[in-house]
Order: structure tokens, then C-alpha cells, then sequence
């Protein structure tokens, strides 16, 4: 065989070049198509965690059993309060009605050292304020925290879970909502209890108390169920630990001040 020629050397390399070139530039391609795959599907997992996190925090905020569904998003305006619905059961081993026995309880809840002074009314909202008087009887809320606050349209500093993240309760829940003024305006100094959004049946222990005159719209359930009222000690409350604002500077969150119930007492 006649041995090659230098212009076919040439030509066979310049072809093994050009296969090696096409290789790499196949590679390459599939790599980047990989990394828009990859980032593709990065992407979507991304906004399936932020989705499952604001949904998270909407349960948290919103829907948590015995969490409070007023959200400083809500109007600042009143509005109706419409029927509430008739449809509900209690769950789990609840306190009589009885035990409130018609009249006003009074006494003290301590929080973080501030002693403020309560009324409730035991006529109004009987099964509230029975739940009430025998979790604090028990010593339930010895120790608790007050894990939300809100500042922007409506004005609650909200406590009384044992989970400290609203999801937690006494180990049942009650209906339907008592006592809920008519025009939707909760005046500075009420107690109220907090439930699920649209549930009269999904009170427990959490309660929230309005430090600033706060318009909360109504659901299907009604408003919320109106305990008493703090008698005093509520400025003392705000300056110690409302205006310290919200952890993380939002307007809707664990407070600033570590905030705990040192006790509850009636009689």
C-alpha cells in the first residue's frame, strides 16, 4: 500500500478535530439543557415551598385551631355582622356552661410582670367564660406565652397556647360564638376569644386582648366571643410591650419582648 500522503494526514486530522469539536459541543449542549432542566425544576420547588409557606403562615395567622382570623389586612371599617351559623358541635371534654353562674368573674392576669386587672361576664358569654374559669382554676395558663401581636388596623396581642405558635388548644373546643358586638368594633381593654376562621365551634383556650379600639370583620360564624374587659393595667401593657412592635419589623407576629402569662386568677 503507497504510504499517505501529507494532504490526507492533513485532511484525516482536520476530520478527527472537527468529530472531537462536535463531541465536545454535543456535551456542552446537553449539559446546558440539563442545567435549564435542573434550574426548571428548581424553580418550580421553589414556589412550592414559598406556596406551602405562605400557606404556613396563613393556617398560623388565619386557620390554626383557635387562632385569631382578624389579619392587619383586614378593612378598617365595620362591617355587618351577618348570621352566624347555626351548624357545630363541641369536641372533647368540655366545662359546663354552669360554672360561670350568671355573674361577672374578677381578677388578675399577669403578664410579664404587669398585673391587669379583669372583669368577665359570666351572664353574656356563659360557655367562654366557664372554659376560662376552669383553665385558669387548673393553672393552664401559668407559663403560656402571648404569641402574636398586630399593629396596622386592627390592634391584638394574642395568648393562651400551649404550642406558643397558635396551633394549640385545651384539648377541646367549643361553640357557638357569644356575646359579639353587633357593629364589629372591639373597644381597647375587651378580651375576647379567638377561633378558626368561619367556626363558632373552634374556641378553646387562646384569647386576644384588644389594646387599641380595633373594627374585625365577621364571618359566616359570627364575631368573636367577648370574655370582658382588662380594668387596668392595659396602659402599662402597650408601653411595655406593644410598642416594642412586631419580631422582624412586620405588623402581624411573634412580639418583640419574649411575652409570657405569669398567671390567671377569678373568683
Amino acid at each position: 500500500m503507497a504510504p499517505s500522503k501529507p494532504n490526507d494526514r492533513d485532511a484525516r486530522q482536520a476530520r478527527e478535530r472537527l468529530r472531537a469539536y462536535q463531541a465536545r459541543q454535543t456535551v456542552h449542549e446537553t449539559k446546558v439543557k440539563r442545567r435549564k432542566r435542573d434550574n426548571w425544576i428548581a424553580g418550580i420547588a421553589v414556589v412550592v415551598v414559598v406556596g406551602l409557606a405562605v400557606a404556613t403562615q396563613l393556617l398560623y395567622f388565619t386557620g390554626g385551631p383557635g387562632a385569631a382570623t382578624a389579619s392587619s389586612s383586614a378593612s378598617p371599617s365595620a362591617t355587618p355582622t351577618p348570621t352566624p351559623a347555626a351548624t357545630g358541635a363541641n369536641t372533647g371534654d368540655v366545662p359546663s356552661s354552669s360554672i360561670a353562674e350568671g355573674r361577672d368573674w374578677t381578677g388578675s392576669l399577669v403578664i410579664n410582670g404587669i398585673d391587669l386587672g379583669v372583669t368577665l361576664d359570666g351572664k353574656q358569654a356563659p360557655q367562654a367564660v366557664s372554659s376560662t374559669i376552669s383553665l385558669a382554676q387548673k393553672g393552664f395558663y401559668d407559663g403560656l406565652t402571648c404569641h402574636r401581636l398586630t399593629t396596622d388596623g386592627i390592634y391584638v396581642l394574642q395568648c393562651g397556647d400551649p404550642n406558643g405558635d397558635g396551633s394549640g388548644g385545651p384539648g377541646y373546643s367549643y361553640g357557638p360564638v357569644e356575646n359579639a358586638p353587633t357593629d364589629g368594633v372591639y373597644p381597647a381593654g375587651t378580651i375576647a376569644m379567638a377561633r378558626q376562621s368561619g367556626n363558632g365551634y373552634s374556641q378553646g383556650s387562646q384569647f386576644f386582648i384588644v389594646y387599641k379600639d380595633s373594627p374585625i370583620p365577621s364571618d359566616a360564624a359570627g364575631g368573636y366571643t367577648v370574655l370582658g374587659t382588662i380594668t387596668s393595667g392595659l396602659d402599662t401593657l402597650t408601653s411595655d410591650i406593644v410598642a416594642k412592635g412586631v419580631d422582624g419589623g412586620g405588623t402581624d407576629g411573634k412580639p418583640v419582648v419574649a411575652t409570657k402569662i405569669d398567671s390567671f386568677t377569678l373568683q
